[in-house]
């Protein structure tokens, strides 16, 4: 019978049903799956000299022992022994718990090998592994993998060498020729076996670099491969704006376009007008001008005969937008309104039938759009504001209430770019990166908490001035008691230092919606000049006059966070300031107090958190639509997810890769992932 990569795991010898079961749980079904079940890290047991090697590395060592070993129990059945070896010139203690059998295998002068964790400081290695005798190691390179339940690493290896020795030969190259010879790509057999039974780190990084490439590069064409259908699918609207209106009405605009805030919306114009559908993200910092970006694309769809939809995730960002929009385009005799789930009654019957006859040109408002009884006479165009807030069953509702409007999404999270082209990898993405002139740089100052009475000092500076500030406590997500008691504590300190010369409002959660709105408008009003919130104060809420954002225990944000936050001062033009409260305890905390105050640029800030905290946790908790890969690193191997996205759209939008037969193993990947469920793409 011949063999199959196809094969189940049970013809493997030692692999019987109760085995099968358990690797069953690790995804592990077939003899391919078992073969691409790649190690996570590697122990390295090359001998390590101590005066070079990391404090915490893990080392292997070979010294002399230079006195008795020490036994002592502890507990129930708990073992301590300390040995002294020495390793060239150096002295180590090395500790081994639990093993007290070792005390009588070492004698003084013997010769060791050990393999611990190395604790610099203290000169001492906690022993994991001991070899009685001089250095001997057939594999200087051990694979390890991730497991579960009863299958361990030394079986998993043992199963994989079977594997192998039996169905290595099987292990087809699924990478076209060209590619391979370009970059120079280890073939794919030859790069498993060096992943599972390493020789040396070379050989290790070799065969990395050839399934970073090829991971990177079938997500990829997953990507491009499902953008394509649906823009070939998708017939969208044509829109047929006048462009000299377009223009007249940008001229009209009470300032001027950023060279950024242009190309942006070149982008999007040439996305309405063209018989596609537009599936466009558009990232721009905190007080880019996003909102004048928008202003212009419903201005375009109006001026071509259709309705447009403005999506915000709060109420009190709708009234905002709503204000701005009316403001830029009630000039221009365009008709906007909004909707949320306060307006009822009689305007809000008025409202959905001159939305539904056509009088209304615009709607803004929360997710009372999508509601059934919201229907539009001819929508052309959907916006949606801070759309990671909104999930995607509620996107695709409000795309569904027109034909095939064009939809762009904006967020003011700046999204690392490879994120940007992983998680978003399906959408075109339009980034304005340039400030509007004259914005004025917000200062942010990182100070320890014991600094708080100069803080509140320098607060009560700026609201002698006629200014306001926010101070943010942070969630505690374990207890939300301790949150609350945290801010209750917080409001009622600021109250006994500034009442009754100032007024203190709070913010938290647990307030209804009405309370949340009337304490916001309160400060928008300037009646309350100091604002205590535990939630994140709400993206995108303006107040111009807000001069001062104090963080408490700023550590447990992320950067991005913290840049949103920051985002909150410094809307007028007045000079703000940012004070980061906190006493971090880790280096990485430190690293982000740090790069906090040097920059103001989102897009570095986003790039940062990116590397300090990596992708999963990019959106806060595991996000769905970050993929996982198994070797790669979306933020360590940037250079080669760009360069497999280019190849991937080239080979999509090339004829040869929809019939050569050399691309058929490409072509099989996408049909089992579904992206093509047997068609052709023509």
């Amino acid at each position: 019978m011949s063999k199959s990569m196809n094969d189940p795991i049970t013809l493997i010898k030692g692999i019987g049903e109760e085995t099968a079961a358990a690797l069953n749980e690790m995804n592990v079904f077939k003899v391919a799956d078992l073969l691409d079940y790649l190690p996570f890290r590697y122990e390295d047991y090359r001998l390590k000299d101590l005066e070079a090697a990391e404090h915490d590395e893990k080392v292997t060592v070979e010294g002399k022992l230079h006195s008795e070993p020490l036994l002592s129990y502890f507990g129930r059945k708990k073992s301590r022994l300390t040995i002294k070896l020495l390793v060239g010139r150096i002295l180590v203690t090395v500790i081994y718990f639990n093993q007290p059998y070792l005390k009588n295998k070492m004698h003084i002068n013997d010769i060791v090998t050990v393999t611990g964790k190395w604790d610099r400081n203290r000169q001492t290695i906690t022993g994991s592994e001991c070899q009685l005798g001089p250095y001997q190691k057939e594999k200087e390179y051990e694979p390890v993998y991730s497991v579960h339940g009863n299958i361990t690493v030394k079986a998993l290896r043992r199963y994989i060498t079977k594997a192998f020795a039996e169905y290595g030969k099987q292990v087809q190259e699924n990478l076209p020729k060209q590619i391979v010879e370009q970059y120079r790509l280890m073939p794919r057999g030859d790069a498993l076996h060096s992943m599972h039974f390493p020789l040396s780190a070379s050989d290790v990084k070799q065969a990395r670099r050839r399934f970073v490439y090829e991971e990177f590069l079938l997500f990829q064409l997953k990507m491009q491969a499902i953008r394509k259908i649906q823009r070939e699918q998708s017939k969208g609207i044509q829109q047929n704006y006048n462009l000299k209106n377009v223009k007249n009405f940008i001229e009209s605009l009470p300032f001027s376009l950023t060279g950024a805030q242009k190309r942006v919306v070149n982008e999007i114009l040439s996305d309405l007008k063209s018989p596609y559908r537009m599936n466009r993200l558009l990232q721009g910092d905190v007080g880019s001008g996003k909102t004048a970006v928008a202003a212009i694309a419903l201005f375009a769809a109006v001026s071509a005969g259709y309705q447009g939809a403005l999506m915000v995730p709060t109420e009190i960002l709708a009234e905002q937008h709503a204000r701005s929009l009316n403001n830029m385009l009630a000039p221009s005799g365009i008709r906007t309104a909004m909707l949320t789930s306060s307006v009822k009654g009689k305007k809000r019957r008025e409202l959905l039938s001159s939305l539904a006859c056509g009088e209304l040109d615009i709607l803004i408002g929360t997710h009372a759009l999508i509601q059934d009884e919201v229907n539009f006479s001819k929508l052309g165009l959907v916006i949606t504001d801070e759309q990671h807030r909104f999930g995607v069953q509620q996107r695709k509702v409000l795309r569904e209430k027109g034909e095939t409007p064009d939809v762009l999404f904006m967020t003011a999270t700046p999204i690392p770019r490879t994120l940007a082209i992983t998680a978003f990898g399906e959408m075109d993405v339009s980034t304005i990166d340039e400030m509007p002139a004259g914005r004025k740089v917000i200062e942010t100052y990182w100070a320890k908490h014991d600094m708080l009475d100069r803080i509140l000092s320098f607060v009560e500076k700026e609201l002698k001035q006629g200014r306001q500030a926010y101070v943010i406590c942070p969630l505690i997500e374990e207890s939300e008691k301790l949150d609350l008691q945290n801010v209750l504590d917080v409001h009622s300190m600021l109250n006994q230092y500034f009442v009754p010369r100032y007024r203190v409002g709070l913010m938290h959660g647990r307030l209804p919606a009405a309370e949340k709105d009337a304490v916001m408008n309160e400060f928008s009003q300037n009646e309350v000049q100091i604002l205590v919130s535990t939630t994140v104060v709400e993206v995108g809420v303006n107040v111009p006059n807000a001069t001062v954002m104090v963080i408490y225990d700023a550590e447990r944000f992320g950067l991005a966070q913290l840049h949103q936050l920051r985002g909150r001062v410094g809307r007028g033009s007045d000079q703000s300031y940012c004070i980061l409260l906190a006493d971090p305890k880790t280096e990485t905390g430190k690293e982000r107090m740090k790069i906090m105050s040097e920059t103001n640029d989102g897009f570095v800030l986003s790039e940062k958190d990116l590397e300090l905290r990596g992708p999963g946790d990019f959106f806060g908790k595991k996000q769905s639509g970050v993929p996982e890969f198994k070797v790669a690193d979306m933020v360590h191997d940037y250079r080669t997810l760009e360069v497999a996205r280019n190849d991937a759209a080239k080979l999509i939008s090339s004829d040869s890769f929809w019939h050569d037969p050399e691309y058929g193993s490409l072509r099989k990947h996408l049909e089992d992932t579904g992206v093509l469920k047997g068609e052709k793409l023509d």
